[in-house]
């Protein structure tokens, strides 16, 4: 899968017409033959799209809605694709909306972003996977930029840039320096995240020891696997995914830094404490 097709046939007519110089033919490919070095769409693509979901009732109906409009880039390529939610173990209508709007719901009792986003994939049946967060809005435009990548069969897995939903300046300033990060680093927000589904088993799919930036910790690991073999992992920028500025408002500034500051300090150790990830868990929505 990802390969380029080549369909090998018989030289028909020439692309130019017969050209001869000094009364010699000059040699020209055919169509068929200048076919050969195009790559075709992969025939019969699935893609799984898989939605995390902690107490979202507040957001995921528009979640998914967005969600469905865009994935018409892959009907237009007549690709097959699912929807699923994995609830990870909300107490409010999140399971039910999910249901209302078509998707597959799956279940994870542990709270925890990177289990939910595993068993999401573990019911994921497609060849590649798109991780998109409950408070985010793809557009058709992003979803056919990641279409097109999986299309040259040179990519590995990827993200996107981000654009938040409202927010003064020092918001729209830290989100634009993110996006930079992001691109130099070639890191993912967890907002956005596609992968070839084998390569996202090969390396065992999030690490269930984070309960924050495991989805930096996943592109460490396929980074590396892309140089193994030869391909690219990609932050696409022409249509950042949108998505939502809620905790800014949820959060102080101090509390915020707070979280920072303890992760900077403690080198990453506090990643792996909930208690100290309380901002992804403690049910403020």
């Amino acid at each position: 899968m990802g390969n380029i097709g080549l369909e090998l046939r018989p030289a028909g007519n020439s692309v130019f017409g017969p050209t001869f110089a000094n009364n010699r033919p000059r040699k020209l490919y055919s169509r068929d033959r200048v076919s050969q070095f195009l790559p075709t769409r992969p025939a019969h693509m699935k893609i799984s799209i898989i939605v995390p979901a902690f107490n979202e009732e507040k957001l995921l109906r528009d979640s998914l809605k967005s969600i469905r409009a865009a994935a018409s880039q892959f009907d237009d390529r007549e690709w097959a694709w699912e929807l699923i939610v994995c609830d990870n173990n909300s107490t409010d209508k999140t399971p039910v909306i999910a249901h209302e709007e078509g998707a597959v719901v799956v279940f994870e009792p542990i709270n925890q972003i990177s289990r939910a986003r595993n068993r999401g994939a573990a019911a994921a049946k497609g060849e590649w996977m798109l991780f998109i967060d409950a408070d985010s809005h793809p557009s058709a435009q992003l979803l056919g930029e990641v279409a097109e990548q999986i299309e040259t069969g040179r990519a590995l897995a990827g993200g996107s840039t981000l654009r938040m939903d409202e927010g003064g300046l020092s918001l729209r300033c830290v989100n634009g320096l993110w996006n930079v990060i992001s691109r130099v680093t070639r890191w993912a927000a967890g907002s956005f995240i596609w992968v070839e589904a084998g390569a996202f088993r090969e390396i065992g799919g999030f690490s269930d020891e984070l309960y924050a930036s495991e989805e930096l910790d996943l592109f460490a690991r396929l980074k590396r696997l892309a140089r193994r073999r030869r391909k690219r992992v990609i932050i696409l920028t022409r249509h950042p995914m949108v998505t939502s500025a809620r905790k800014v408002k949820l959060y102080t500034p101090g509390e915020l830094l707070g979280i920072l500051w303890k992760t900077v300090v403690g080198f990453g150790r506090p990643l792996k404490d909930k208690e100290a990830c309380h901002m992804w868990y403690d049910g403020r929505r």
